[in-house]
């Protein structure tokens, strides 16, 4: 199961959280390297969150109608086609992390003058990682899908698009909208003219008409059950928001492996603002493979434990590119691979190791961020369900040898949604200005370790990474036996 968190209130002016509720949303996994989820569940568990957050408001004496404005955040690139005279689903949601389009993408590559990844100028390599090439799959394989652009009823859209079309009305007058975030993740988008690209789209052959209006990430989108739907913000750049990171920054384009990408708008007469992120196939995921598929721990929450046991991984290295390589690499033939194994190895040294290699693939993001833009990061600010973990905390100070600063409060990209809803033109209930922003209490991780020992296990850590390089091509493998 893959967690889905979509309601969690917040005090705008304290930025207490008040209340949240989760539900857990199944993923299919129908061929090797497939992974998607039914768009009617994800649906469900949002009003399902929705009624039991507001049953939690008013076991605290919380007036349900003091609600100002409602924000969404979610995964980016998660792609999905629908009809806009039915409602209806066309196919299920092809997840991020499926890689059904690999074949797609090698063509693409090809094809490009010196295979460069980064062609098309978009801010990102061409990936399976990003909806265009899930969305040209979906045209190409799923009839009732092409049958549906044939006769302009479909709708394209990541998970934002698909709830704020749903919750403001559905086939009944929704709003088919994205923000500038999410737009960005998806090949098709102009991150400097910040709307949908002609020619990127003659490029996928992907037609315009069924691409959502592009927002801003803080402004009213519409009416949700006589509540206003506020903005929306991709996940990464929510967090960004809330672990209230507001200095100015213009397009980077990366030579390091990197993504530009969108960081926010915050309002449509506000100017964009960009980051450079790295983002890596498996890091917490890695826990939940432990626990689900070779069942050494019973709960993500024991890893720490097992891990703790030992202090080390004895010089076992696990590289969980499951789904391949992506930021800094983008090598979609890389695969899992563990390593240095002898006979004293352990289910305990195992579980230290993935941990370790959360740590390792965020150095390895931090040293390319260095060499793109030239300043050396003095602190790194973290959040999420991980950093609950503390030995991962100090583990990621002792890898980076720097500081590795936790907010008190974990759930920052719940808030950054909340704080650009409340900031909204129109609703006006929390500011963004930087002498008003909340301060909310850190935990600080210094390093423990000297860094020529950091260093060392870097270096067997970058050696294992080219171990699970070029493991799995679409070429056709010859399983007779004769050569």
């Amino acid at each position: 199961k893959v967690t889905n968190r979509f309601i969690s209130v917040f005090n705008s002016k304290t930025a207490e959280l008040l209340s949240h509720h989760q539900v857990g949303i199944k993923q299919s996994f129908p061929k090797e390297g497939w992974v998607e989820e039914d768009p009617k569940e994800i649906l469900q568990s949002v009003y399902e969150c929705m009624e039991r957050t507001c049953e939690k408001l008013g076991q605290l004496n919380i007036d349900i109608s003091n609600i100002k404005a409602v924000g969404v955040t979610n995964q980016r690139e998660t792609t999905l086609v629908w009809d806009k005279e039915t409602g209806e689903p066309l196919y299920n949601a092809i997840v991020w992390l499926d890689l059904r389009t690999q074949s797609t993408v090698e063509r693409l590559i090809n094809s490009t003058p010196g295979k460069n990844k980064n062609h098309l100028k978009t801010g990102l390599p061409i990936s399976t990682y990003f909806s265009a090439v899930k969305l040209r799959w979906l045209m190409d394989n799923v009839e009732e899908v092409a049958e549906a652009v044939l006769t302009h009823r479909a709708m394209f859209g990541t998970v934002d698009s698909w709830l704020i079309w749903c919750l403001t009305g559905g086939k009944s007058g929704g709003v088919h909208v994205t923000d500038v975030t999410n737009a960005s993740r998806t090949m098709l988008f102009n991150i400097h003219t910040l709307d949908w690209d002609s020619e990127l789209c003659k490029y996928f052959d992907v037609p315009m008409e069924i691409l959502p209006q592009v927002k801003s990430s803080s402004e009213i989108y519409g009416s949700m059950v006589s509540r206003c739907l506020r903005n929306c913000l991709g996940d990464q750049s929510a967090a960004l928001v809330g672990q209230m990171c507001f200095q100015d920054g213009q397009p980077v384009m990366s030579d390091h492996g990197l993504l530009t990408t969108l960081a926010y708008k915050l309002g449509k007469d506000s100017p964009a603002h960009y980051a450079l992120e790295g983002s890596v196939a498996i890091a917490g995921a890695v826990v939940r493979w432990l626990k689900d598929n070779l069942g050494i721990i019973q709960s993500s929450a024991e890893i720490e434990k097992l891990a703790g046991d030992v202090g080390s991984s004895y010089g076992c290295y696990f590289v969980p590119a499951f789904s391949g390589l992506y930021a800094p690499y983008w090598e979609p033939s890389a695969r899992g691979i563990i390593c240095g194994l002898t006979q004293f190895t352990n289910r305990s040294h195992l579980a230290f190791a993935a941990l370790e290699a959360v740590c390792f693939q965020t150095r390895e993001i931090l040293e390319a961020m260095n060499q793109d833009y030239g300043v050396p990061l003095t602190q790194l600010q973290v959040d999420g369900g991980m950093t609950s973990n503390r030995l991962l905390m100090q583990l990621q100070a002792d890898v980076l040898c720097i500081p590795v600063v936790k907010p008190s409060m974990s759930e920052t990209t719940a808030l950054g949604a909340a704080m650009a809803a409340g900031a909204a033109e129109g609703v006006g209930v929390w500011s963004l200005t930087p002498g008003n922003l909340t301060t909310i209490p850190t935990d600080k991780y210094q390093p423990l370790i000297n860094p020529e020992e950091s260093e060392f296990r870097y270096a067997r850590w970058k050696k294992a990474v080219q171990k699970a390089m070029n493991w799995e091509t679409t070429e056709p493998i010859n399983d007779t036996g004769i050569m």
